[in-house]
């Protein structure tokens, strides 16, 4: 009888060992039935090793951020670095092109900041839509799109298909600051 018992204890235990793994794998599956392609943007930020940063208060009246329906609107963000400086310059004069792409990196990090600041968790993204970005460049400077590649593949990185977006590469005379870049951008969130 004693082994009885202790043979239905021991069952007992790995039905409850496998319940927790089920659960673990419930939680899993849920971010991937939410997205419905499996990627998780939070993972995907820490295998890239990528630290959002405390997004700067707006410096006039504006939001950073602005959700309407499942829709947010992200006002410009310019390049932040995880020091706190800013690239500052101007491609073609002050910076070469591999400058401007790593500014437009940090911009899309800056960007991704004040989203997740916004809504909390950043597997609720549905699609990347929309970017327009600005690069501060002298009137020679040609390469305003492979600049913006640096802001576009990030999204790729950590969104995956979702992260592909419709855009604007555009250069202009000068941009608030001196700074090297600035993107705004359009989120589609899950309901």
């Amino acid at each position: 009888m004693k082994n009885y018992a202790l043979l239905l204890s021991f069952a007992f235990l790995i039905l409850l060992s496998c319940e927790e793994k089920v659960s673990e794998v419930s939680e899993e599956s849920t971010v991937q039935e939410q997205t419905g392609d499996g990627v998780d943007a939070e993972q995907r930020l820490r295998d890239l090793d990528i630290e959002l940063i405390m997004p700067n208060p707006p410096t006039a009246n504006y939001l950073k951020a602005k959700t309407v329906g499942n829709v947010v609107y992200l006002a410009g963000h310019g390049p932040d670095r995880p020091d706190g400086t800013q690239v500052i310059g101007k491609l073609g004069a002050d910076l070469e092109l591999e400058q401007g792409i790593e500014a437009a990196r940090f911009t899309g990090i800056s960007l991704l900041s004040s989203l997740k600041a916004e809504i909390g968790d950043l597997n609720r993204v549905k699609n990347i839509v929309r970017a327009q970005g600005m690069v501060n460049a002298d009137p020679s400077f040609k390469q305003h799109s492979q600049v913006i590649n640096g802001f576009s593949d990030l999204m790729v990185e950590v969104f995956g298909d979702k992260g592909k977006h419709a855009r604007a590469a555009i250069g202009m005379s000068s941009l608030p600051n001196n700074i090297a870049v600035e993107i705004d951008m359009i989120v589609e969130l899950y309901e």
